[in-house]
């Protein structure tokens, strides 16, 4: 399942790395609603709640929607500025009917495609199905929603204090803790794009982010199929410490393409791919192969001695052996006219890992 962006006939000038102080306040906001899906910075995590001011608190509870389990579009700049104050005059450009349709994709759970029309501050079918769905996500969903769509202006304005309240409370430290590591990754990105072109730059992105064959999309391994168009626009690229491990995308229509993206760490294990995590669970989904890695855990076995140990057929087994080797599950040796096979417990061991990953990627 991938996530194309069509670049064709886009100049390399028009894929911009940029650093956005709106865009990682956003990832902070996501740590501090889901620091599950953060381990490495419930700490931190924990440290910002303790120290918040009850208000404050509130107010974060009260507009979660906006960044925990997806981000509003309009949080993403395309067009990153120097300062959070310079990105938020420029949300507050954004027309009504925009950021409220962004804002319920994220508050009502929605596909962004089905709500590119029409605006449920206009219809009133599409008024009622955005409160249906904020109504099925809980009574603070639903309120959210509905002042929302009563007074955008309030809640704009509400939400815009809110962010500006972060800065003292707890986003001017970690912004600066954090300047060097974006700055370094952002002068790496924009010298391969430069001197190597935009398929070196996209492999340094994320193995996730691919430069199609023919050179005119931009791949991107999620779970999901969808297309987007960067043409006119260009395709912008942000670097992120507190967004790790997630790759997040703003392809909705009528937005400029946003890639957002988790600044390697130091010792940076290698990221498995969706598609070897999907083949390696359709792998296992198979009696007959679990029970053959239930021989092969104790070690290496041939094909006959499989066959024997489960009274099988030697192609039969062979067959499922192959499957096994192609999802990346088991390592084969060679000795003398034999051919032993041993299970790689390092993938299978990572595999819960390698599914969260991919997931929340």
């Amino acid at each position: 399942m991938t996530l194309r962006i069509d670049i064709s006939g886009l100049r390399s000038e028009r894929l911009r790395f940029a650093a956005s102080p709106l865009a990682e306040l956003t990832a902070m906001l996501h740590v501090l609603a889901e620091p599950g899906h953060h381990p490495r910075l419930a700490g931190w995590a924990g440290g910002v709640w303790a120290g918040l001011r009850p208000e404050l608190a509130e107010r974060l509870r009260e507009a979660e929607f906006l960044w925990r389990s997806s981000r509003a579009d309009f949080l993403v700049p395309a067009r990153p500025r120097p300062t959070l104050v310079e990105e938020l005059d420029d949300v507050d450009r954004i027309d009504d009917e925009t950021y409220v349709t962004s804002a319920l994709v994220t508050t009502c759970g929605s596909n962004r495609v089905h709500f590119a029309a029409p605006s449920p501050l206009a219809d009133a079918t599409a008024r009622e199905r955005a409160l249906d769905l904020a109504q099925a996500r809980g009574p603070l969903q639903e309120a959210f929603a509905e002042r929302l769509l009563a007074d955008p202006a309030t809640v704009r304005a509400r939400v815009r204090h809110t962010l500006e309240q972060c800065v003292d409370a707890f986003f001017d430290a970690a912004w600066t803790s954090v300047a060097a590591q974006l700055a370094t990754d952002l002068r790496l990105k924009n010298d391969l794009l430069k001197r190597r072109g935009t398929g070196a730059a996209l492999a340094s992105v994320s193995d996730a982010v691919t430069l199609a064959p023919d050179g005119d999309s931009i791949i991107v391994d999620q779970l999901q199929d969808n297309a987007t168009a960067a043409h006119g626009t260009g395709v912008t690229f942000l670097p992120s410490v507190f967004g790790r491990p997630h790759l997040m995308v703003v392809h909705a229509r009528g937005w400029q393409p946003v890639v957002q993206y988790p600044v390697a760490e130091a010792s940076p294990a290698e990221p498995v791919s969706l598609e070897t995590v999907r083949l390696r669970l359709e792998a296992l989904a198979h009696p007959v192969r679990l029970r053959l890695l239930r021989t092969l855990a104790r070690g290496p076995h041939t094909t006959g001695e499989l066959a024997h140990a489960w009274e099988l057929s030697p192609p039969e087994v062979s067959r499922h052996l192959a499957v096994l080797r192609h999802a990346g599950l088991l390592a084969a040796r060679r000795r003398g006219r034999y051919v032993h096979y041993t299970l790689d417990l390092s993938a299978m061991t990572t595999l819960g890992t390698d599914l969260l990953s991919a997931v929340l990627r």
